[in-house]
């Protein structure tokens, strides 16, 4: 079975930026990054309306930001709703996205008005979404996480399979 996740160990994963897999595609490469923003099974997980939200801030700031627009591939949501996937276009490590994901996240923090694509038209749950508490949970994984980087926060920790 190859499915990244599953060989890490998640009573030691830390928040922080993961490289959860580089695809080669065509003539080129694709990175899948997990972006933990809670501790696995330590911390409560985020309301889904946080995760919605981030994702459309998230999403429409790459697609609107002008270095990283065509490398942006896919933002979403995990399903443990204990972080984020981000994928781009190349073979990128955690060092080469820290300040476009700390960019990414303060532009959450700062943002005012209206949520993009909240409209029935536009969205399938357009109701569920939460700035203040989205904007909470963002500061707290800059200040805490994001500016304080280590590298146990960029290195998956393995399963140790001799236990």
């Amino acid at each position: 079975m190859d499915v990244t996740s599953f060989g890490i160990n998640h009573d030691l994963l830390l928040r922080g930026i993961y490289v959860s897999r580089v695809d080669e595609i065509e003539n080129g490469f694709v990175t899948t990054f997990d972006i933990r923003m809670k501790e696995p099974n330590r911390e409560p997980v985020m309301d889904t309306s946080v995760m919605h939200t981030l994702e459309h801030l998230i999403a429409v700031y790459f697609r609107s930001n002008a270095q990283w627009a065509d490398k942006t591939v896919y933002i979403g949501p995990m399903g443990c709703r204990t972080g984020m996937y981000f994928i781009f276009k190349g073979n990128l490590t955690p060092q080469d996205v820290l300040s476009a994901v700390t960019d990414s996240f303060e532009h959450v923090i700062n943002f005012e008005g209206e949520i993009p694509a909240t409209k029935p038209e536009m969205c399938g749950n357009y109701l569920d979404h939460n700035l203040k508490i989205t904007q909470w949970e963002s500061r707290k994984f800059v200040n805490e996480v994001l500016k304080n980087m280590k590298s146990e926060n960029m290195e998956y920790p393995k399963m140790n399979y001799d236990k």
